[in-house]
């Protein structure tokens, strides 16, 4: 072994050495849960009827596979990740887009725009049932105000109009999330480039489309895994609005898993839905992930 490779094999293993630490605590906070939440997932476990686990092999998951509302939640808090996360990428894109650009007070728009993100989600579910409010709200006495209505509109009562109005409240506290992380994408692009592709004719949006798009991929990846994952386990948003109602029409698997385990105290069941929910979710983080790779090379291949 040559001196580089000692030295090297050296700088590996401190490397190691000083990550351990880390990496434990990640297996204690995350890989624990999940170990304990398989376990249990083969065990029938309900308070209500059996204070003690009774091995039940794979019955919860055939259970599962039957459970209508289960599915239905799942199927409500696809639509309602896909269509946030999208709305929230194309507006956090033009958000971007606008505060990368030179103008006075340039610095307090771009503190004033992370306030959203930066308040409790709590908080903000609270505010924006109210603004929905069909009595109270200022939604509605706008649009009174306008002439657009005669009577108030039950924007929380209506199973359509609640997905909705979820959906608005989560893309306007989430939004400046992606816009400052494209933003810092924006900034790490040279100005030459554009100067460059300019005087070769190019029009603005094609060099949106050859140089922008194709350098700011990296940074559009990130942010939508992290919000796709983040938006597939939305809770308190939801539970705070809607509560899952009227009907179940805003029923996110979160919350029924919540229900299932809290309320009717069935632990075995639960986990159950854990995992799955976990491995589906996993599953189209993985493909999601898959598509937008694909959709990188074949940017950078054009640019």
């Amino acid at each position: 072994m040559t001196k580089v490779d000692t030295i090297k094999s050296r700088e590996q293993r401190t490397g190691w050495i000083l990550i351990l630490p880390a990496l434990i605590l990640l297996l204690f906070v995350y890989g624990y849960p999940i170990a304990r939440a398989l376990w249990l997932s083969l065990f029938t476990q309900n308070l209500g009827t059996e204070l003690k686990p009774v091995f039940s092999g794979l019955d919860n998951y055939i259970r599962m596979a039957g459970d209508g509302r289960f599915w239905q939640s799942f199927w409500i808090t696809s639509v309602f990740t896909v269509v946030a996360v999208l709305l929230e990428l194309l507006l956090g894109l033009g958000i971007a887009l606008v505060l990368n650009e030179r103008f006075r007070g340039r610095s307090l728009v771009r503190t004033s725009a992370i306030i959203p993100w930066a308040l409790p989600t709590a908080l903000i579910a609270l505010a924006w049932a109210w603004i929905f409010n069909d009595q109270f709200g200022i939604v509605n006495d706008i649009l009174l105000r306008l002439g657009l209505i005669k009577t108030g509109i039950n924007w929380l009562g209506d199973p359509n109009l609640a997905m909705v109005s979820v959906i608005i409240a989560d893309v306007w506290k989430t939004t400046p999330f992606i816009s400052i992380l494209l933003l810092a994408g924006l900034q790490s692009i040279s100005p030459d480039l554009y100067e460059a592709h300019a005087i070769d004719g190019a029009t603005p949006w094609q060099s949106f489309y050859k140089i922008t798009l194709p350098l700011l991929m990296p940074q559009i990846l990130i942010a939508l895994l992290f919000r796709f994952a983040q938006s597939f386990g939305v809770f308190d948003l939801i539970s705070v609005m809607t509560g899952g109602g009227p009907g179940g029409a805003t029923e996110v698997v979160s919350l029924y898993i919540y229900a299932t385990v809290m309320r009717y105290l069935d632990f075995g069941y639960g986990s159950a839905l854990v995992v799955v929910t976990f491995l589906l979710l996993i599953l189209a983080v993985a493909i999601a992930s898959f598509l937008l790779s694909k959709m990188r090379k074949r940017l950078s291949g054009v640019a």
